[in-house]
């Protein structure tokens, strides 16, 4: 598993919303906004379902995904790939309940999407752009 360095967490601390992008088995692709996308630790990321319909499908087929972390106040962007399990119970999947109907009571957070991280990419223009960070 990949770990992300302080910069990396800092620049994810201060994003609000997370494009995901997923892919079917057949490789289409769909893009959604994620509000809840959480870092838990260096190498793992929490995204609440709310009301995902094409990425879960598309999560369901082929776990990979790719978030896209830029912003204003980031510094910098940059992508991180990895690898989904869906989890629909447990303590996991209660804790990340908790945290959605704290800050947004009345949401279903109907799944937790866990992502292990594999991969981070420079999305920066330049001559890096595209270039592997982890």
């Amino acid at each position: 598993m990949v770990k992300l360095s302080e910069e990396m967490k800092t620049a994810f601390s201060k994003v609000k919303i997370f494009p995901v992008a997923t892919a079917s088995k057949e490789g289409v692709p769909n893009v959604v906004p994620i509000g809840f996308c959480q870092l838990v630790d260096d190498g793992t990321i929490w995204i609440a379902d709310n009301f995902m319909v094409k990425s879960l499908a598309n999560l369901e087929e082929n776990p990979n995904l790719a978030i896209y972390v830029w912003g204003p106040e980031t510094g910098g962007c940059f992508q991180i790939k990895g690898k989904a399990t869906i989890i629909r119970s447990g303590e996991k999947f209660d804790k990340m309940k908790v945290i959605v109907n704290t800050a947004k009571p009345g949401l279903p957070a109907k799944t937790l999407i866990e992502v292990a991280i594999s991969e981070v990419f420079q999305c920066a223009p330049g001559l890096a752009a595209g270039k592997k960070l982890l």
